[in-house]
């Protein structure tokens, strides 16, 4: 059954407000845990998946739902994304140490797959109140405002890269650290605040929702490789970009680094 996406975007807000923003600077030292270091997991990010999981379930339970913190429970959960003919794909607090710390720059993130496909897709800024909405063949909406492709007229390429690179000051790039958030660092990407971001992680809770978003603006986002980003894309890295020319740029300067 297909879920308006009016009504997704509203299970998004309603789990936010009521289990994510309550706790927002107020957690307690027992409501932290560590999944690694410096990989921080709290009370809330495991009841906001459980929540949104069991809402969205609730309208077909035969439903394929991949979460952070489940798959870190059991990784042979993301075994049938790639093939599964309906899943979601979801970070409930994507920048879970800016969101212990009481810092702003976090997000929930959701992408709705049919066979592997990503089809549509969600990034909340719960403290900004943005909501970027993304459709495959209907473009993507902020606020409900279509959202126009931006390229910046920068000579220089200006990214943020999450874990440096050898030799960044010679990289004939711009680079700065991200956000800690892939929902507050792609975001800056589509609206052409940056030129290009660059993880190591290819984790599908991180890269599908605004996968989506970048190729509806006709960006281009692949493995280090040039493999497009799927379900089921590995490599060294991921790097999107809103032109491939700036792409390939910063694929040639990074490469193997």
């Amino acid at each position: 059954m297909l879920i308006p996406t009016e009504k997704v975007s509203q299970i998004l807000f309603d789990v936010s407000d009521r289990v994510i923003m309550s706790r927002y600077g107020k957690l307690g030292s027992n409501e932290i845990e560590e999944k690694s270091p410096g990989d921080p997991v709290t009370v809330a990010d495991r009841e906001a998946e459980a929540e949104i999981g069991e809402a969205l379930s609730s309208y077909a339970a035969e439903d394929l739902v991949v979460g952070e913190e489940s798959v870190y429970a059991d990784a042979r959960i993301m075994d049938a994304l790639p093939t599964a003919e309906h899943a979601w794909v979801l970070d409930p607090i994507d920048g879970t140490s800016n969101f212990t710390k009481g810092l702003p720059d976090f997000a929930v993130m959701l992408a709705e797959l049919r066979y592997g496909v990503t089809v549509r897709s969600w990034i909340y800024q719960p403290v900004y109140q943005k909501l970027y909405v993304g459709e495959v063949g209907a473009g993507v909406e902020l606020n409900g405002v279509p959202l126009k492709r931006k390229v910046s007229d920068r000579t220089v390429p200006a990214g943020a890269i999450y874990i440096r690179v050898q030799d960044e000051e010679q990289l004939g790039i711009q680079v700065r650290r991200s956000w800690g958030s892939a929902g507050i660092d792609y975001p800056k990407l589509l609206e052409a605040e940056i030129d290009f971001l660059s993880y190591r992680s290819m984790f599908p809770w991180d890269h599908l929702p605004a996968g989506l978003m970048i190729n509806e603006l006709g960006g281009k986002i692949a493995s280090e490789e040039g493999i497009p980003y799927a379900a089921g894309v590995v490599g060294r890295r991921v790097i999107s970009a809103m032109s491939d020319f700036t792409w390939k740029r910063v694929r040639d300067a990074i490469a193997q680094r």
